[in-house]
């Protein structure tokens, strides 16, 4: 993620929509910065497609939706706006006062790790998400290596688990699992 505008000062969160409306890529707010969000790989672009397949496929007949990042999500306490690469979102979708394309509700959020992101997934985008009373489950999923990790809430305390090869992981009480083998497999062509 590369800032936009760099030492120019900060913007309100009514000038970064107007900016984010016109721009053709997609930009975060923080703390009155915008930046911008830059390229995946191929590998971050496959793993974050089968993350999406297993959740979509999983949920099916609950009341629930998962999206790609296009989806902005908005932490209204914060201020803080984010493209996560996946999100969930269980029933009606509750959006910004101020930001009618902003989710608020997020249920859970994934991050396919890059080494350029991996460092802000882990640190402050972590710490700012934590603030989301919706939020249930923090998956960071690996490009380097098959694993995967998940930060549950149980009341007020995140619990932490990890996966690897030949296992599946708990997302939610309701039985919502990953498949870490089914997300590195390598029957797709490069």
């Amino acid at each position: 993620m590369t800032a936009v505008a760099e030492g120019q000062g900060t913007m309100s969160y009514a000038e970064y929509l107007a900016f984010e409306h016109s721009a053709e890529t997609k930009h975060e707010y923080i703390d009155g910065h915008v930046h911008a969000m830059t390229g995946g790989s191929t590998e971050h672009a496959r793993l974050t497609a089968r993350v999406i397949h297993q959740l979509v496929q999983a949920l099916a007949g609950r009341p629930c939706e998962v999206f790609s990042s296009d989806l902005r999500v908005h932490n209204v306490e914060s201020g803080r706006s984010t493209y996560p690469d996946v999100t969930l979102v269980c029933g009606r979708i509750e959006r910004a006062p101020d930001d009618e394309h902003a989710a608020t509700n997020p249920r859970l959020i994934a991050e396919v790790l890059s080494a350029s992101t991996e460092a802000y997934d882990r640190g402050d985008k972590w710490r700012d998400y934590r603030r989301l009373a919706s939020l249930q489950t923090y998956v960071l999923v690996s490009q380097t290596q098959p694993l995967v990790e998940v930060y549950r809430r149980s009341g007020d305390v995140w619990q932490y688990e990890a996966a690897g090869p030949g296992q599946r992981l708990l997302l939610d009480d309701d039985g919502l699992r990953l498949d870490v083998d089914a997300l590195y497999h390598s029957g797709l062509v490069d």
